[in-house]
């Protein structure tokens, strides 16, 4: 199942990317369902989980501001308007995983943004993804900036 859950979330970078892309376009309408409905019938017989991968295109988009609001502080030197659409898009999918799909572990939601950005950001796409969602994960946990800042022997064995 984990990797069938691999592939459910580059279906659905594949959608929220082409939907944050055309979306911006006012004289294009773009129906996110067909776009998930074509992307899911490429893997027909392959993805198991269709619920997780429909939960992941629609959540994002419907708590886009929630998203935005909690992304923005966390790479303050860098904003959301800056940062590559691939990444923000990785970004907010993995920021939707950990604060709505608690069954994941938050540990895994991170990983895999950041196997997400390797596959399909630019050379520090991961470092970027993997910095934004652990503070993101530090913050949903109380750690405060210091200890945010202050090393940390799990992630130095990880």
């Amino acid at each position: 199942m984990a990797s069938n859950r691999h592939l459910g979330r580059i279906i659905a970078l594949q959608t929220l990317y082409e939907y944050d892309f055309r979306a911006g376009d006012e004289s294009d309408t773009f129906a996110v369902d067909e776009a998930l409905k074509r992307n899911l019938g490429r893997y027909t017989g392959t993805i198991e989980d269709i619920p997780f991968v429909e939960r992941l295109v629609n959540g994002v988009i419907q708590n886009a501001d929630e998203l935005l609001k909690h992304l923005s502080p966390l790479a303050p030197e860098r904003p959301l308007a800056d940062i590559a659409r691939v990444d923000r898009v990785i970004l907010e999918i993995g920021l939707y995983e950990l604060l709505h799909e608690q069954a994941t572990p938050p540990k895994v939601v991170i990983n895999e943004a950041v196997e997400l950005a390797k596959a399909f950001g630019g050379d520090n796409s991961s470092k970027c993804i993997n910095g934004v969602l652990g503070t993101a994960y530090r913050q949903m946990n109380g750690e405060s900036v210091a200890a945010e800042n202050a090393p940390d022997k799990t992630d130095k064995e990880a």
